[in-house]
């Protein structure tokens, strides 16, 4: 644990490889991050998931997948784990584990225990994404197709950026564009960003109030 606090994570490599293999019941494979500017690797939809949420969420720096491979005692024998996810941010460290709600169970809650005192005894943060709240998922997932880096050679964005601080709707602000269709990928680029922001509580759609992020000059 001491040599652990002290080892830097940034651009660490996963403890052990992902396996592709026929008639699998889970779904690995490559996830690409802005945040980061590389492709990360989730060994199921559920992880693929909370690293596009980790991406939309800003401040991440790095993320690793199976970062390290815990061994530690029980009541009755010796086990190990390993954390799917160690997230660096700007604001410190999150160490997560990703396991559907319906499928913990008691061996689980042992191993997720050792994580949260991995991450404690190291100053981070832990936590379990367990299930997702209505439309927590369907937000970053509908304003993803614009993340990665999108050129403005027609200068759509300081009106849009503008039209923004009257509160309109996203409809009416790819409207009032001279190019709409070209407006609205501007838009979703915008919101990703934090540009603009709108209403996290359901999924973005012509009818959602977009506002300008505070500090954003257009």
């Amino acid at each position: 644990m001491r040599d652990l606090v002290r080892t830097p994570m940034v651009d660490g490599d996963s403890i052990r490889c992902f396996s592709w293999q026929r008639d699998q019941r889970h779904r690995p494979g490559l996830q690409f991050l802005v945040s980061t500017g590389r492709h990360h690797g989730p060994e199921c939809l559920e992880e693929a998931r909370l690293l596009l949420a980790l991406d939309f969420a800003g401040d991440l720096v790095d993320v690793i997948s199976q970062p390290m491979r815990l061994r530690f005692n029980t009541a009755d024998k010796r086990r190990s784990h390993t954390p799917d996810f160690l997230a660096v941010t700007r604001r410190g460290g999150w160490l997560i584990d990703v396991r559907p709600e319906p499928l913990v169970e008691e061996k689980d809650l042992e191993s997720f225990d050792a994580s949260a005192e991995v991450a404690l005894a190291c100053g981070w943060h832990y936590t379990v994404a367990a299930r997702w709240g209505d439309h927590i998922y369907s937000t970053p997932d509908a304003l993803s197709s614009q993340r990665r880096p999108l050129s403005d050679p027609l200068g759509l964005r300081p009106a849009l950026l503008e039209s923004a601080r009257k509160r309109l709707t996203f409809g009416d602000l790819a409207a009032s564009a001279t190019y709409e269709p070209l407006a609205r990928a501007q838009l979703l680029h915008l919101l990703w960003h934090g540009r603009l922001g709108v209403d996290l509580t359901e999924t973005p759609a012509d009818r959602s109030v977009v506002v300008a992020a505070r500090g954003v000059v257009a």
